[in-house]
């Protein structure tokens, strides 16, 4: 390692970090010919991991139901650990909170597919996500909590 102080953003490993399916109502509901809705919940978390050292997690919980009983829950949690050194404080939030996510996305949607499939339905294609306005949204709403909601839009029909 270098005693510069250039900035330095590297990929050092992606990998799954959990994984579970589950098929609570099989193989009763396999029998129904109804389509099932889709429920899909998204998110990521980010922690250092040693010095200079981060890792980056984006999570997917996948639920398909017929009526109110379940088809099918995926659980997979996709993570990468990131070497990012020598980078602004107001920077390091939007890294972890967009490029990093970009990097491990793809892995997540792909590993989602797999368990789908594996467990004998047609996969399930997570839609792209514009992590940058999804950062955005969430720093408009840590800022309107931190004034207190003074600002509100109110509409009427």
């Amino acid at each position: 390692m270098a005693d510069n102080n250039d900035p330095v953003f590297q990929i050092q490993r992606v990998y799954m970090k959990e994984a579970s399916l589950e098929q609570p109502n099989s193989p009763a509901i396999l029998l129904e010919q109804e389509q099932p809705s889709v429920d899909i919940q998204l998110g990521v978390e980010a922690q250092q991991a040693a010095e200079g050292m981060f890792e980056v997690a984006v999570s997917a919980t996948v639920t398909t139901k017929i009526k109110d009983k379940t088809v099918f829950l995926v659980e997979v949690k996709q993570a990468g650990i990131f070497e990012i050194r020598n980078i602004p404080g107001d920077q390091m939030q939007a890294i972890m909170g967009i490029a990093c996510p970009q990097i491990v996305y793809p892995y997540l949607r792909g590993n989602v597919a797999d368990i789908v499939t594996r467990a004998g339905f047609p996969p399930v294609h997570l839609a792209e996500i514009n992590f940058q306005a999804m950062y955005e949204q969430q720093q408009a709403e840590q800022q309107q909590q931190q004034a207190g909601g003074a600002s509100r839009i109110i509409t009427s029909a």
